[in-house]
């Protein structure tokens, strides 16, 4: 499973969805959609500023996120940025990976 976060706008319509159902509603939309791609939501917050919402997902992998985006996008009601996240563990092993680079100009 790989994680990713999710940063939500909502338009105007999405909101008014929103202030209707309340956002606990909205959490268990986003649960039943990540059950149905095979993965579950780890956190979910709202929050001020660039982004309406912000969410960590597990999802098997990046078909299964990219469905999740396709649909949320789609629906008119809301945009979204996903972002890969890594873990310490992962890093490590990234920094330990030897590969071949030369900067530009070098």
């Amino acid at each position: 499973m790989g994680k990713y976060l999710l940063e939500v706008r909502y338009t105007a319509e999405g909101a008014k969805g929103i202030a209707k159902e309340g956002g606990t509603a909205r959490r268990k939309v986003v649960e039943k959609l990540l059950e149905g791609v095979g993965g579950k939501l780890e956190a979910f917050y709202f929050a001020f500023g660039d982004a309406d919402a912000y969410t960590i997902l597990d999802l098997p992998d990046h078909v299964s996120a990219a469905a999740a985006a396709l649909a949320v996008n789609q629906s008119g009601a809301a945009t979204i940025k996903t972002t890969v996240l890594i873990t310490p563990d992962e890093m490590d092993k990234a920094a330990k990976t030897s590969v071949a680079y030369r900067a530009p100009g070098k």
